[in-house]
């Protein structure tokens, strides 16, 4: 309202012989206030602002945000899926999680898309505790777009994985999502390959985990396939660049999205994922396990136990679950079992080339990395796949610093065209040069049969090993010594008048002068010849007498593994 001394005129004032200017006041009548009007309200005047007003609103929309679209969790329920901050909460040490970009919008416009900026944009980003040690992790909400990527979304999963590599701290990803968000065009699959660059750049640097808990399409397949460890969960996980609609309108193949891409195929079929499990309350467990024997980074060591008395453990049941016959079967993990402390042994890609066994384990409190041939499948031949499964373990060993414990039983490389066509060659060159490039502790223990190139690439003494144990069981040859008698006396056999008497003498002759169980010991390829039950505490005095190991390679950008 106006003052009435505000209001007025000016007048000449010319009195006393002096002119000037007055200003002489006129007054003005009120207006009258709104509650003099019969019938209309006061209007009130709005509530000061509060440092405690302005707490209270910034707590409910704090609230709002974590309880979610009450209609989203619902379906996902529905789904037989947990929301993103479940699974949060069964991952991280209780109360051990700090959120970043809470508050994230997206800012795209057009397409249906600007009326809809939910605060998080898709995916929950931050950090926690697994076992008190401090992960970096990022859960895609379902709920909010199908979880799909745009340009904000990713910017959260950049900032975790920039502040993992920073503070070195390993990566979890709980992946959930539709792939790439339509509306959002070319930004979308920029935004996906910052993520795919920053894999890249920590790799080898701290460990990457992937947990795909639901659809894992399009671009979104290639982070998983880019880090250390992929887990799948039965039924709700499906994981493929194209999906069945494409590859039929492509190919005329039906196909379902299980078929396709399930958690089976990828465990069993293409080596994808490292973990399969039936729920994810087991998935996570196994997750919250794997840490706990992981180092935070390629700095640090791997979280050292309290030694159990390991290096003078004597285990009688090694003694009875070999059979000495070379081509009797047993059950490799079952050795394995008899080595580790508390028989606890985390296999990786466990239904995938099943003829060789590759995990984590502990012996007496230090983490190892263990390879073995598995007689049970394939009599433990080498094979492609055989031979990548285990090549991409031991480099990841080697990357992070944990001893490797290789067991040895292997007849030689499988044969036949099927394996020369799909580059045999190849792929076991990759096993070859993962051994020879690792720089950590390595040992080998061979158990039996150790034929041809096949024990030259299950890291023998040629190409590195640090300590070479053999069983008094080992047959260390180009070939096992029925073969090498029909090659070298095919004329002698065919000319005998008793070729199976003579088969059976050159047999026995062979295996006592060149396979003998301390023919290569002599020769200074094996340094002892072990009794089986002392295995154990013969593995865990070397890894202890090697605990110090360091070698510096020639400086070069990287080498040209066979890929």
């Amino acid at each position: 309202m106006t003052d009435v001394s505000d209001v007025g005129i000016w007048r000449r004032n010319t009195s006393d012989e002096v002119e000037s200017l007055d200003f002489v006041p006129e007054p003005v009548p009120r207006r009258p206030l709104p509650s003099a009007v019969p019938g209309t309200p006061v209007p009130r005047a709005p509530a000061p602002r509060t440092m405690a007003s302005i707490r209270e609103r910034l707590t409910e929309l704090r609230e709002r945000v974590l309880a979610g679209d009450a209609a989203g969790i619902e379906r996902q329920h529905a789904l037989g899926k947990r929301t993103a901050r479940e699974r949060l909460d069964m991952l991280l040490d209780e109360d051990s999680f700090v959120e970043i970009d809470l508050y994230r919008q997206h800012q795209a416009r057009g397409m249906k898309i600007s009326e809809n900026r939910p605060y998080s944009d898709g995916v929950v980003a931050g950090s926690g505790t697994i076992h008190g040690r401090r992960v970096f992790v990022y859960s895609q909400d379902f709920s909010v777009f199908g979880g799909s990527l745009g340009a904000a979304h990713a910017s959260k999963i950049h900032k975790v994985m920039d502040l993992a590599i920073a503070t070195g701290c390993p990566i979890i990803g709980l992946n959930d999502s539709g792939g790439a968000r339509i509306q959002e065009g070319v930004m979308a699959l920029d935004a996906y390959g910052g993520i795919f660059r920053r894999n890249v750049a920590a790799s080898g640097i701290v460990p990457q985990i992937s947990v795909v808990i639901g659809p894992c399409a399009g671009g979104a397949a290639y982070s998983p396939a880019l880090t250390d460890f992929t887990f799948m969960v039965r039924d709700t996980a499906k994981m493929y660049l194209t999906g069945p609609d494409v590859v039929e309108a492509v190919s005329g193949e039906r196909v379902t999205h299980e078929e396709l891409g399930g958690a089976e195929v990828h465990g069993s079929l293409s080596g994808v994922a490292t973990f399969v499990h039936d729920d994810e309350e087991s998935c996570l467990e196994d997750v919250r396990f794997l840490v706990s024997l992981l180092p935070g980074n390629n700095m640090d060591g791997p979280p050292e136990g309290e030694p159990v008395g390991a290096t003078s453990d004597v285990r009688p049941r090694l003694a009875e679950i070999v059979p000495p016959e070379p081509n009797k079967p047993y059950d490799m993990r079952a050795v394995v079992a008899e080595l580790v402390d508390d028989e606890e042994f985390l296999e990786v890609h466990e239904n995938w080339a099943r003829n060789i066994v590759c995990g984590l384990a502990r012996i007496d409190g230090q983490v190892v990395g263990v390879v073995g041939n598995q007689p049970m499948a394939f009599a433990g031949v080498l094979d492609s796949a055989a031979a990548q499964k285990a090549a991409r373990f031991v480099r990841f060993c080697d990357a992070f610093g944990i001893p490797l414990v290789t067991l040895v039983d292997v007849p030689g490389f499988l044969p036949g065209s099927e394996q020369e066509h799909g580059g045999a060659i190849r792929h076991g060159a990759k096993l070859l040069y993962a051994y020879c490039e690792a720089t950590v502790p390595r040992i080998q223990v061979i158990i039996r049969k150790a034929y041809g190139g096949a024990y030259i690439v299950m890291d023998s003494r040629s190409i590195g090993t640090d300590l070479s144990l053999a069983w008094p069981t080992n047959e260390i040859a180009v070939m096992g010594a029925e073969g090498a008698v029909n090659v070298l006396f095919r004329r002698e056999l065919a000319a005998a008048a008793d070729p199976v008497a003579l088969r059976a003498e050159l047999i026995a002759e062979y295996t006592e002068q060149l396979m003998h169980p301390r023919y290569a010991a002599e020769r200074g390829l094996v340094d002892d010849v072990i009794d089986p039950v002392e295995t154990r505490a013969a593995v865990a005095r070397g890894l202890r007498m090697m605990a110090t190991k360091r070698r510096t390679a020639p400086a070069r950008k990287h080498g040209n593994v066979p890929l």
